[in-house]
């Protein structure tokens, strides 16, 4: 009988401890997944900033708007983290002026490196839409492991803050939606 008792007990001690793992193993992978995510969305961001002072400098636009395009996009590179989301939203809103001119895509459309240059600025702005969605649901799901009971009880995020939302306004503008 007490062989049996010590016998269950055990079994029941190394179900607890392999759940206990499996649950701290997915807790990191889910802060490594966050982490790639950051730097995705990191990578995006300086990449439209990058294209943006690229179309700044590229004589397409009278020299007001390049100015004010190449102002936000330098604020948004330079922006410290507490800036930032405030930065890149400047850029997405002064983009989308920029952007919804009349006839923007018709006066980059009409030489090939304009051409280049519109095509590099579509992709940098659906990749930072796409990016930060997907940072957003990363941090949606660790936050969510990390309000668990076991993880918060057996402290198994360590002594990590919730990850906070990235949240910008992103709209594209409307003649880079076109095509």
């Amino acid at each position: 009988m007490s062989a049996t008792l010590v016998a269950v007990a055990g079994a029941v001690v190394v179900l607890v401890a392999v759940y206990v793992s499996w649950r701290a193993g997915r807790l990191d992978r889910l802060h490594i997944r966050l982490e790639l995510a950051r730097e995705s969305l990191d990578a995006a961001l300086v990449r439209r900033a990058a294209v943006c002072l690229e179309l700044a400098a590229s004589r397409v636009l009278d020299p007001a708007t390049s100015l004010v395009l190449a102002a936000a996009a330098h604020e948004a590179r330079t922006a410290g983290a507490e800036e930032r989301e405030h930065a890149e939203s400047d850029l997405s809103r002064t983009l989308r002026a920029v952007a919804d001119q009349d006839r923007f895509r018709d006066r980059l459309s009409a030489d090939p490196a304009g051409r280049e240059l519109l095509s590099e600025l579509d992709t940098a702005v659906a990749k930072v839409v796409y990016s930060r969605r997907f940072y957003n649901n990363a941090v949606g799901v660790t936050r969510a492991a990390q309000r668990r009971w076991l993880a918060r009880t057996l402290r198994l995020a360590g002594h990590t803050e919730y990850p906070g939302f990235f949240e910008i306004d992103d709209d594209a503008p409307k003649a880079l939606a076109a095509e």
